[in-house]
């Protein structure tokens, strides 16, 4: 799994579970949370392999780290 990756799954779990977080008092411990968080990874990785399988062509077709080690400067 590239890093690239894993920081879209991270973004897209952190938007997931910010919902059921939110509402949960930060002062009182909660099983929950580990719970709310575990199943927000498996909804952002199943929505990154919808997204990979839809549109296989885009996937790495572009990478930033390449473009900047052809640009040469003066």
């Amino acid at each position: 799994m590239t890093e690239e990756r894993k920081f879209a799954i991270l973004f897209a779990a952190t938007i997931l579970a910010a919902r059921k977080l939110i509402e949960m008092d930060p002062n009182k411990p909660n099983m929950a949370k580990q719970f709310y968080v575990d199943h927000a990874i498996d909804d952002a990785v199943f929505i990154l392999e919808r997204i990979d399988s839809r549109w296989p062509a885009i996937v790495n077709s572009f990478s930033a780290k390449d473009s900047e080690k052809n640009v040469s400067i003066p």
